[in-house]
């Protein structure tokens, strides 16, 4: 079995020393580790957070494979799922020591296509993946050791870029975002079989050119928040709790007029062409929105998005029981962000560029949602997905 790269710095080996002698035993104390997907370097890099300050110290790398993008966790936080998009595109399932953090590669199993999306039933028994290229979504089976051996189940067309999959709350319905054809598909899951049907209607769409990127559920079960890579906008739909269906509520810009964008066009699959932005504009262009991912604070207060092309993380807050998306402001942040995350706890931020060789780091103010300045961290090439865990 593939396993670790150990940590090759003193700072580094001295921080994994102090966590096992001192957690390893009692297991009393809460760790929080964090994983990031370097697709140039074919590797996985993982730290140990300090949650009084937010530092991230390196514990080492993970062998994966060319183009390792999407993450996943388990449910029970025992396990890492890693989506590989290079040939042969395929998943790794690794087991995440309770104690150091440290990955260790279980198995692998194919995929039916490049896949730039993952994630599990909310049991942690069906891994759901998306396919952009391949404008599909597929069902695979996790076994009862948490480990994904088999290919997918299942297999359904959605219509062009398929971009996300995500399971509802309740995990009786399952959503999945469609670029290329302006619409995110609505099902009904079956949490025995793991198979996906269609809703009535199967789909809802926004205005035309939105282009659905990235889900993220409300912690009440009652929205989806959808952001549009190529308006910037965030999408709420409010949803039917017995019939899961989906209901366009409004759309919040996180883009605002002042940065002077345009909206963009659908970017080729990663493989086809380097995974880089559009052209440059011309001088008297307006540069293309190019909106990558939201994140949703634990307590659900606050909203975030990523925009790639102006290199900011945007700021929403959120009204309780309504949902209700206001913007706020943007922060800078690395080059070409393509992922960010917030820890279990809520107090940071961990942002990450594809064209950066740095992580930042950001305190979430609990009052206001505001980013502190950020504190940055060295990290492997092409580095975009972002998983933390809290290990108690």
């Amino acid at each position: 079995m593939k396993t670790f790269i150990k940590a090759t710095t003193t700072a580094a080996s001295a921080a994994l020393a102090t966590l096992l002698t001192i957690g390893a035993p009692s297991m009393s104390a809460a760790a929080t580790f964090v994983y990031v997907s370097a697709a140039e370097d074919a590797t996985i890099d993982a730290y140990v957070m300090d949650t009084k300050t937010g530092a991230l110290t390196s514990i080492g790398k993970a062998e994966a494979g060319k183009t390792v993008m999407p993450m996943a966790v388990a449910p029970n936080k025992k396990f890492l799922y890693a989506v590989v998009r290079s040939q042969p595109m395929r998943v790794l399932t690794y087991t995440i020591d309770p104690n150091s953090g440290m990955l260790t590669q279980k198995a692998t199993a194919p995929l039916p296509d490049s896949m730039p999306y993952v994630s599990t039933d909310r049991r942690g028994r069906f891994l759901f993946t998306a396919s952009y290229g391949g404008d599909k979504i597929a069902v695979s089976p996790i076994g009862a050791d948490g480990l994904v051996t088999a290919e997918a189940i299942q297999v359904l067309p959605t219509g062009r870029n398929a971009h996300s999959i995500l399971a509802d709350r309740s995990n009786r319905f399952v959503y999945s975002a469609n670029l290329g054809a302006n619409q995110v598909l609505q099902f009904a899951f079956d949490a025995k079989t793991g198979k996906l049907t269609a809703l009535d209607p199967p789909a809802v769409k926004p205005e035309p050119g939105h282009g659905p990127r990235h889900l993220a559920i409300s912690r009440d079960n009652k929205f989806v928040y959808v952001l549009n890579e190529l308006s910037g906008h965030v999408t709420q739909y409010a949803i039917d709790g017995s019939k899961g269906t989906l209901k366009l509520v409004e759309s919040a810009p996180s883009v605002p007029p002042e940065l002077g964008m345009k909206w963009g066009q659908p970017q080729a699959p990663v493989g086809t062409t380097p995974a880089t932005a559009a052209a440059a504009p011309k001088p008297d262009e307006k540069p293309p929105i190019w909106a990558a991912d939201l994140r949703l604070t634990p307590n659900g207060k606050f909203l975030y998005t990523t925009e790639r092309n102006t290199d900011k993380i945007a700021l929403f807050t959120v009204v309780p029981g309504r949902g209700k998306l206001t913007y706020v402001t943007n922060f800078a942040t690395e080059r070409q962000p393509r992922g960010i995350n917030i820890d279990p706890s809520g107090h940071y931020l961990v942002a990450s560029g594809e064209k950066s060789d740095r992580l930042s780091v950001y305190r979430i103010d609990q009052a206001s949602g505001k980013l502190s300045e950020p504190t940055r961290f060295p990290v492997g090439k092409g580095a975009n997905w972002i998983e933390i865990v809290e290990l108690k």
